[in-house]
């Protein structure tokens, strides 16, 4: 789902709200989830997952094309993990191949 997906699926489940109303609801609520982060601060939201940031040390890597030794920085980076009723809702729905 993209972003413009659920701003189509919000302004569909709620006639009242005009496309651009819900436009500028999803945007509001991921630019203060994107502050939020930024901040160092951890989302959760009940029934659905949490947000936190995992930090990943300074290492060397290898360039895959020349397989040359380079420096990676330090650095600090989104995680997400499930909540409960999501891993349950997702497993249940989904058939084994």
């Amino acid at each position: 789902m993209t972003k413009s997906d659920l701003i189509g699926q919000l302004a569909g489940r709620f006639p009242q709200l005009v496309a651009k109303d819900a436009d500028l609801s999803v945007k509001t609520i991921l630019d203060a989830m994107s502050e939020a982060l930024s901040r160092g601060d951890r989302i959760e939201i009940r029934g659905f997952g949490s947000f936190a940031l995992n930090y990943r040390p300074p290492r060397v890597g290898r360039n895959p094309k020349s397989g040359e030794k380079v420096d990676v920085p330090e650095k600090w980076v989104p995680h997400f993990k499930a909540g409960k009723e999501l891993r349950e809702r997702v497993d249940g729905s989904l058939e084994v191949i």
